[in-house]
């Protein structure tokens, strides 16, 4: 793949790239660092990119990790039900009681929900994606739709 294939295929995945940073970091300003670090490691490691069909996946694996290296630098574990009462109230208004229930989803949960329902990506790519099993990822949707379905059905 070429630096310009992968230029395009940044580009086409800059919503992508922001729903995952934003499903693990919390401020703007972490995920703009998360994206800009996985785009600089993206093309300087082009040549790791075994076949070119898996390249989406491979950015959004870099993107998972850069995340996950500034949780740890800065040791910023913020729960995420303060970050939605503080920062999100305008952008869940017509949400609220689904985003609150995501809220209470665990982190690893929270990201298969993003990745599947938001971005589209099938159970064997998030189970690329995560390192983990294909049935870890089925298991993982199901405890959520279920969480999700008991919290939103007391909220009513």
């Amino acid at each position: 793949m070429t630096k310009e294939q992968i230029g395009d295929l940044i580009i086409a995945s800059e919503d992508t790239m922001y729903h995952v940073a934003k499903t693990l970091l919390h401020s703007d300003a972490d995920c703009a660092d998360a994206i800009q670090e996985a785009i600089v490691k993206a093309f300087s490691s082009i040549h790791k990119l075994r076949r070119d069909d898996y390249a989406k996946t491979w950015l959004v694996r870099i993107m998972i990790n850069e995340c996950y290296a500034i949780m740890r630098r800065e040791k910023k574990l913020v729960p995420l039900e303060d970050y939605i009462v503080e920062e999100a109230a305008e952008e869940r208004a017509d949400y609220s009681d689904l985003y609150e229930a995501l809220s209470h989803l665990s982190e690893e949960i929270r990201l298969t929900v993003t990745l599947y329902y938001m971005e589209g990506y099938s159970i064997k790519e998030i189970a690329d994606l995560m390192s983990t099993t294909e049935s870890a990822v089925k298991n993982r949707l199901v405890r959520a739709r279920n969480k999700l379905k008991k919290e939103l059905a007391e909220a009513q």
